[in-house]
Order: structure tokens, then sequence, then C-alpha cells
């Protein structure tokens, strides 16, 4: 039957190098089963060395690309990556509010996992203002939750209580990322919260490796894809997590530097 096989989407940049953004999004969507569409709101020029170029689409060009996704197909799921300025992050919210693409994942791009800060601070309050109380899950890196909470985030009770604030901004289900700048680390601990109150950590063994360009793309399209076949939302970040887990300890030989986590990971989860 017509749509009937499951399909996301994902609002994201262009990574040249395929190792994050859209591209990362796109792999991993094929890798758990499910048909990803793209609707690209800005391209890099980058490569493992760094990026070294960029540029934002047009916002009339952003409506075009959901318009036309909106029209022919049926989208269980989405997320949303980076979304560089207000105006690309009004353009978004404002076409995507009538809730058609169902759940939405919100990957708040605005640190780096080395805590480079990535947006400006007026696109950063129009992010937390518009599409945060859209979310039915956001997933900040350790810094973007530091930043978010105005919390230091040095002990478990410190996060918990990060989490506690960050669904006062909107979102339904917040999942803190574990900090892995660290290599003094042995785990990577995640703690969730669920839209019932509910919580719990979630934890894989630290893996020290220059490959983990893409990490958070792939673990929220995931989570998306998952949710899409009809998971739960625990269910869908358990899965994600231990599949972003074994995408990183299964290295992949791409790049002379910083390179790409490994989608290529075909056993059952």
């Amino acid at each position: 039957m017509m749509n009937e096989f499951t399909q996301v989407l994902t609002i994201a940049g262009s990574d040249s190098d395929g190792s994050a953004g859209a591209q990362a999004d796109l792999k991993t969507f094929m890798a758990r089963g499910v048909y990803g569409m793209s609707v690209l709101t800005a391209a890099v020029a980058g490569n493992s060395y760094g990026i070294h170029d960029s540029i934002n689409m047009p916002t009339s060009f952003i409506k075009s690309q959901i318009k036309d996704i909106k029209d022919d197909f049926k989208i269980s799921a989405f997320k949303t990556g980076m979304l560089s300025d207000s105006e690309i992050i009004h353009t978004v919210t404002e076409e995507i509010k009538d809730g058609s693409f169902g759940t939405f994942v919100l990957d708040p791009v605005i640190i780096t996992k080395h805590g480079a800060m990535l947006l400006e601070e007026e696109a950063y309050q129009t992010l937390i203002d518009e599409l945060f109380p859209l979310a039915d899950l956001i997933t900040p890196n350790f810094y973007e939750a530091k930043k978010l909470s105005g919390l230091e985030l040095n002990s478990k009770e410190e996060i918990v209580k990060a989490a506690h604030k960050l669904r006062d901004l909107g979102p339904k289900n917040i999942m803190i990322k574990g900090e892995h700048a660290d290599d003094s680390l042995d785990y990577v601990e995640d703690f969730v919260l669920l839209e019932d109150g509910q919580s719990f950590w979630i934890s894989e063994p630290y893996i020290k490796t220059d490959h983990v360009n893409g990490t958070g793309d792939t673990l929220s399209s995931s989570i998306v894809a998952e949710i899409a076949k009809g998971s739960s939302m625990e269910e869908a970040i358990r899965i994600s997590k231990t599949f972003t887990y074994r995408a990183i300890k299964n290295e992949i030989d791409v790049g002379h530097k910083f390179g790409p986590i490994n989608h290529f990971i075909h056993d059952e989860l």
C-alpha cells in the first residue's frame, strides 16, 4: 500500500565529509531499517581536519523542502539538528508546529562536545522559546545541559536537578548525555527523565578514540527511527544508546584525523 513503509525525517545541516549532520542521520535511518528523508538548513565544507566554510539555506528554500515532504509522504517521527540562526529556527517552528511529522526529537546543536559555542545568543534564546515547547524529547550534551540549566553538573544530584529544570522549558522528555571529553572516564553515563516522572541512568564503557564525529546525530536519529517503528520512548533510548556505543567501538578507518563512527552494524539490538 502507498506510504506504508516507515518514513522519518531529519531537518539539519549537510556535512560534506559524511561524518555528521544530515548524512549521519540518513546512514543511521538506513541502519535502523527506516526510510529517511532530509530537509537541509545549512551546508558545511569540511573534512577530518576541521570545518572550513559554511552557508545557510534561504528560509524560502527550507519552506519549499518541508512543503514537498508534507505534500507526498507519511512521516512518523523526525528530528532537528543544526539550526544556525533565529530566522531559520523561526521558519522551522512555523512549518512543524502543526504536528504533521509525528514525534519530535530535538538535538539542540548549541555547544560542541568539547564546550565550544555554536549559536549566537539570540538564536540560542529563540531555540528555547520556540522549539523546546514543541519537542517530545531533547538530547543535550553535557555542556549544553550546563548552559541550559545554569548548573555546573559536578554530581549526579545536580544532573537530576538539571533535567527537571530543562523540562520546565517545555520538552516532554529529557536525555542529558554524559561527559565524554575526559580520557580518565571509565563509563559515559546519560540521565533520562521521562514525561511520566520516571527516570533512569544508562551507561556504556568510555572508548578513547578520535573517531566520534556524529555521535549525537546518530543517537538522536536512532531514537527517531525506533519510535517510528513503534518503540516506547524508553525502549527507543536504550536501543539507541547501545547502537551508538557499538558504532563507536567498532571503529572505521576513514580520514586522517577526527573520523566518523561506524554505522555498518548489522547485529540485532
